[in-house]
């Protein structure tokens, strides 16, 4: 495609109401404008500029730097925000299409299709309209009698008899270039909000006698645009259908689409099921045949294949092959989880690895510990990882067991097949095959709970 994006990302956003620059608010886990770039990086254009401005050193972060950034300061209207691109494209010779960054149900295919039909037109400007039952907010396209079209008219500017027209302008154009920035300098600021309009650019070309398209798109939902929290969450709910959708239809099963959250860059493989009130964000990876949730949330956790978790909090860890985990466990970062591992109820684990076949069975606290296979961890205990001051780590061995109750005082070691006698405090390492018990002698003192309770 000889075609480049202008993405504008440069405006305050006012009715959002929030600190946050407006195209950084997120719609399925990703800031609207990265979902606009996504787009037009899948349709083929390869170089992106985004005009930034409120906000425009956390908008370039977040963004980074597989974009080009223009900056428009003050912000006067999209007209200004696209004539700040022109240097970036002094030597460009060939069609800008200009997106909003606030628009992040954009579908790539449809605008690979406006692009081709564009320059199947001949013509110098090409405007993506749609047709709304409710068009308020939107700005009008005016065609005459022949539906040409002779320009588009905002809502703030428009007549009684313009705002009663369906058809609208999406805010995403094609416009050849260089001539895009010879008329841009020609454009007045002479109207209700003293800015510059790029849709004044299409009645320049009409007055110059260029041919204008429009082109309408039957996808409405795509070029909805963001002003407001209740318009995010449309956003939302209708990109949060297309994820369900897409993975229903490449074969995972989800019980109840109404309880299920699913995020963009999330991969689920075929044949595993999501149970209801199910969170699965960030880049989490599902392998074939698990069954998640009910109540699950996941955020950037790589699961294995055959694996059940429910009732589990697990984020920035890893999780093998055949795991079954919950209810009510949290899987904390850089915890790996290794095949046939099973996890109780009321077990949290943060920063350890878990090797193969062990067994966490309930009540208990893993925390900065290199666990070998087949270990069994009886009820209660908790690795003692932290002095007050530094964090320690606890190493097990193979076959260990360790019984109820027992604490273990980092940094300690437990050689192959040790055992823990229960209710045992730990403070030493534990030499292979031996028994480590620390618990004080019991004592009989005959007939004291009797006088206890007599009295």
């Amino acid at each position: 495609m000889d075609t480049i994006a202008i993405i504008l990302a440069a405006g305050k956003g006012t009715r959002m109401k929030s600190t946050l620059p407006k195209v950084l608010h997120k719609v399925g886990g990703k800031p609207m404008v990265e979902h606009v770039v996504r787009a037009a990086k899948t349709a083929g254009m390869e170089r992106q500029i985004v005009i930034i401005g409120h906000g425009a050193e956390a908008v370039r972060q977040e963004i980074g730097e597989s974009v080009e950034f223009a900056v428009q300061e003050p912000q006067l209207g999209t007209g200004h925000a696209v004539m700040q691109a022109e240097n970036a494209l002094a030597n460009f010779h060939g069609t800008a299409m200009i997106l909003c960054g606030d628009t992040p149900l954009l579908d790539s295919n449809e605008l690979k299709k406006f692009y081709e039909r564009h320059k199947q037109s001949g013509a110098s400007a090409s405007v993506l309209t749609t047709i709304l039952d409710n068009p308020f907010g939107y700005g009008r396209i005016i065609r005459d009698g022949k539906g040409d079209v002779l320009g588009i008219v905002e809502e703030k500017d428009a007549t009684e008899v313009q705002k009663n027209l369906h058809e609208i302008n999406t805010g995403i154009y094609c416009l050849e270039c260089p001539d895009l920035f010879l008329i841009l300098k020609r454009l007045s600021n002479n109207n209700a909000q003293g800015e510059y309009y790029l849709t004044d650019v299409i009645a320049k070309l009409k007055e110059m006698g260029k041919k204008v398209g429009a082109i309408v798109t039957e996808d409405h939902d795509m070029v909805i645009g963001i002003n407001s929290r209740r318009q995010l969450a449309e956003a939302e709910n209708v990109l949060r259908q297309r994820i369900l959708n897409k993975w229903m239809d490449e074969g995972v099963t989800i019980m109840d689409p109404a309880s299920t959250f699913i995020e963009a860059d999330v991969e689920i493989a075929s044949d595993t099921v999501i149970r209801p009130f199910t969170w699965l964000e960030g880049k989490t990876k599902i392998a074939k045949n698990c069954e998640i949730g009910p109540n699950a949330r996941l955020t950037n956790v790589k699961v294995g294949e055959s694996t059940h978790l429910q009732f589990i909090y697990a984020h920035d860890c890893q999780v093998g092959d055949e795991v079954t985990a919950g209810p009510f466990v949290h899987l904390r970062p850089d915890t790996v989880i290794k095949n046939k591992v099973k996890i109780g109820n009321f077990i949290e684990v943060k920063n350890s690895t878990i090797d193969e076949g062990s067994k966490l069975p309930h009540l208990s606290y893993i925390g900065d510990t290199d666990m070998g296979c087949n270990v069994n961890v009886g009820c209660g205990s908790i690795m003692v990882n932290y002095d007050g001051k530094k964090k320690h780590r606890t190493k097990i061995g193979n076959k260990v067991f360790i019984g109820c109750n027992s604490n273990l005082v980092a940094p300690v070691t437990l050689g192959d097949e040790s055992f823990i006698a229960a209710g045992s405090t730990i403070t030493k390492d534990v030499p292979e095959g031996a028994l480590a018990i620390t618990r004080e002698k019991q004592k009989i003192i005959d007939n004291w709970a009797k006088k206890y309770f007599q009295d």
